[in-house]
């Protein structure tokens, strides 16, 4: 049997201890994750070593810029442009209280993605299948959820348009950025103002077997969204709100 030794070792690493039972829930994403990805486009990384650092323990690290808990609370999650599951559904094993919503347009990746919840039994976890720049006018996911996720999806201009309308005031964004982010950062000043947030923290990811200059960025809710936003389907990767560059 494959074992999940190196996601097990990276995890110690940043202080998570990951039980027999988590670790066979890995076990059995990656054997479905490998299987789905013949017939449907989920990711270019199938090697199991591969999969343990670059998607599970990836989306771990976001652990590092967890909110405290609340007594007597659970955090609820939503995860933008899921893909195939990351990092919304590693976090969801890491932490099995959460209350998870997945968001996917892309309806083979919610087959996949709904199989798996199913597979690896993992209570309070909702599938939604749209574009966030729909569901985030809904009333049942507009400024609902205490932390929104995402990965890779878009530059952060487009990103925060995408995604902040679904937080709560007093919740936060964790993005997933690699490389130098700073003028991505310094671009996307313009909208994340305008969408209600605030820039905490660029959090690096110090970890030897992640070394690919990875970081957290973490926006915080401060005010609400304007009713405007987002805006239509496409629009936001198409006309994303640029901070204007100085003139001096």
């Amino acid at each position: 049997m494959i074992t999940m030794e190196k996601l097990e070792s990276g995890a110690r690493k940043i202080g998570l201890q990951l039980s027999p039972r988590q670790l066979e829930q890995f076990y059995i994403y990656y054997q479905e994750l490998v299987d789905w990805n013949k017939r449907v486009n989920l990711t270019r990384i199938t090697g199991c070593e591969e999969v343990q650092i670059k998607h599970f323990l990836d989306s771990l690290t976001v652990s590092l810029a967890w909110p405290p808990p609340k007594t007597g609370t659970y955090l609820h999650l939503i995860d933008v442009g899921s893909g195939a599951g990351m990092p919304g559904l590693p976090l969801k094993i890491l932490f099995p209280d959460v209350r998870l919503v997945l968001l996917e347009a892309t309806s083979k990746k919610a087959a996949f993605l709904r199989h798996l919840v199913d597979k690896l039994e993992l209570a309070n976890t909702e599938l939604v299948i749209g574009r966030a720049e729909d569901v985030a006018h809904q009333l049942n996911y507009r400024g609902n959820f205490e932390v929104v996720l995402s990965r890779g999806v878009a530059p952060l201009a487009t990103l925060v348009e995408l995604t902040l309308p679904f937080c709560i005031v007093g919740g936060s964004l964790i993005a997933q950025k690699k490389g130098n982010i700073e003028p991505e950062i310094s671009q996307a000043s313009q909208a994340i103002s305008l969408l209600g947030g605030k820039l905490r923290e660029v959090k690096q990811i110090n970890l030897e077997e992640l070394a690919d200059e990875r970081q957290l960025v973490i926006i915080d809710k401060v005010s609400p969204t304007p009713e405007l936003y987002p805006r239509r389907p496409g629009i936001p990767s198409k006309r994303p709100l640029l901070a204007r560059p100085d003139r001096n």
